[in-house]
Order: C-alpha cells, then sequence, then structure tokens
C-alpha cells in the first residue's frame, strides 16, 4: 500500500472512531453518580480578575504559597492555598507578566520577566 493509501486509510479509520466516539454522548454523562457532587458549592480560587494567567508557580517548600502573574495584573501572592491574594506589583510602571521564578536559595525572593513586547515599549 502506498503512503497516500496508507494516509487515507487512516484518515477514515480516525474519522469512524470519533464518530463512534461522540455517537453516544449522552450516556457517557449518566456514567457517575451525580450525589457524589451535591456537597459541592462554586467557588473564586484566585485573585478576582478578568485577565489571562500567565505565570503560576508554587513554594515547594511552602505548600500553600504561590504567584501568579497575568496579563494586565502584575504578580500576585498568596499563603493560604488560594483563598485570599495579595497584589505585589501595585507601584511598579508595567503590569504584564511573561514568566515568573521562585529562587531556590531563598523562597521570599521571586524573579519576574516581562514579555518581549513589554521589553520594546521600555519597561524594565
Amino acid at each position: 500500500m502506498n503512503n497516500a493509501k496508507r494516509s487515507a486509510a487512516g484518515l477514515v479509520s480516525l474519522t469512524v472512531a470519533f464518530g463512534m466516539l461522540f455517537a453516544g454522548g449522552g450516556a457517557w454523562a449518566e456514567q457517575f453518580k451525580q450525589d457524589l457532587f451535591k456537597g459541592m458549592k462554586w467557588r473564586l480560587v484566585g485573585p478576582f480578575r478578568g485577565g489571562r494567567a500567565i505565570a503560576v508557580v508554587g513554594v515547594p517548600s511552602e505548600p500553600n504559597t504561590y504567584y501568579i502573574g497575568g496579563v494586565a495584573d502584575g504578580v500576585c501572592k498568596t499563603t493560604d492555598g488560594g483563598i485570599n491574594w495579595t497584589p505585589l506589583f501595585d507601584r511598579e510602571p508595567v503590569s504584564s507578566i511573561g514568566s515568573i521564578a521562585v529562587a531556590d536559595s531563598d523562597p521570599r525572593i521571586i524573579h519576574v520577566m516581562l514579555p518581549l513586547a513589554e521589553e520594546k515599549k521600555g519597561g524594565t
């Protein structure tokens, strides 16, 4: 069988497999016991914000400490596993974050990198 026929056969097989997978999708929705989830309540986890989170990092030696960096929110920190968040970048001239890292030598030191677009605009 040449490559073209092999590719076509593979595509047909994949299409049939997906068709069979999603044809009975309604039956899959009922395969768990709904009473297992009745005690769950919706809650906000993380800082109340409308932007995208670009970078998230935790502190290995402090299991409830995390940092989050957003597109327009700067850096926020939690020490209680995400229940309360404190903004750390309120006084900085830039708010968009590219990446965050926690220093191995001291978890109180975080390294924050700006996205390339911010650097070109003159951010530091």
